[in-house]
């Protein structure tokens, strides 16, 4: 049986994040949902993986709370659980950033559809950001992007302030995995006095799913936060691990037949070079 893998976000506030973080667990324990589901008052954040009807069964469960009616899920197949457990996790934030005052409820950018996004980027008057972490623009990014070399998303507002001007970089076009990131990014970034900011809708994600690779400004892969590591065109498993030491994302060639730990064993890692 394939497994389905789904993520999904919503800023919304949320007043009661006990009392439905128990609800939450007991809904998805019942369906054998696995993966991590993130509460604050701001909204919820998860990434889960469910066989059979049952991620379908668990967002339509979701989907019946007003609060989450509109709630979009990004789903890809797997050939097994790509998590171990379920976690429903109490937070200050669903994606941490430190910057209170960036509140994608009272504004962001705009978004810009997986189809014409390419447009967009390929204007030479459009700065391109990858809003993620520098391991996760290694090993792929769009034509042209710029790498803030970020180790967590909270460092983003450092470099915004260090290296762009809203006098100078008057039309920004952002992206990230799933699309979360770039709400408070965006929304930062309209507060630092940006008046042009976009951001890919539905995030890398969506592009790979929606863009053939003839037509893809995409090059390399996308890492996911679970044990897929990394997906391409279509969403499919794209042939990474992870260093056995930092956790960093690993290409690896399973064309010999060995295993991925085998294959992983000979690779050498460019943050703690666990191999030399």
């Amino acid at each position: 049986m394939s497994i389905d893998v789904g993520a999904f976000y919503k800023f919304v506030t949320i007043d009661d994040r006990e009392a439905l973080r128990g609800r939450i667990e007991a809904e998805a324990l019942n369906l054998g949902v696995r993966g991590t589901i993130l509460l604050a008052h701001e909204g919820i954040n998860g990434t889960i993986s469910a066989g059979g009807d049952d991620l379908v069964a668990f967002l339509t469960w979701l989907k019946s709370d007003p609060r989450f009616l509109e709630l979009e899920c990004k789903v890809a197949v797997s050939a097994a659980h790509p998590f171990k457990r379920l976690k429903v996790k109490l937070k200050p934030e669903i994606v941490t950033f430190g910057v209170p005052e960036a509140d994608p409820s009272v504004a962001v950018g705009t978004y810009v559809a997986p189809e014409n996004w390419n447009a967009l980027i390929q204007d030479p008057g459009v700065v391109v950001i990858d809003t993620r972490n520098a391991y996760e623009y290694r090993i792929g990014t769009f034509d042209g992007a710029m790498d803030p070399g970020t180790r967590t998303f909270s460092d983003f507002p450092d470099y915004v302030r260090r290296n762009l001007d809203p006098a100078k970089h008057q039309r920004i076009a952002m992206f990230c995995t799933g699309g979360i990131r770039c709400e408070k990014a965006s929304a930062f970034m309209l507060g630092q006095g940006f008046s042009e900011v976009y951001h890919l809708d539905g995030g890398i994600l969506k592009y790979l799913e929606r863009i053939s690779p003839s037509q893809s400004l995409w090059r390399g892969t996308c890492f996911v936060f679970d044990e897929r590591v990394a997906v391409g065109h279509g969403l499919a498993e794209a042939g990474h691990g992870r260093c056995a030491r930092c956790g960093q994302p690993l290409k690896v060639s399973l064309d010999d037949g060995r295993s991925r730990e085998a294959a992983l064993a000979g690779s050498n890692c460019p943050d703690c070079r666990c191999s030399d």
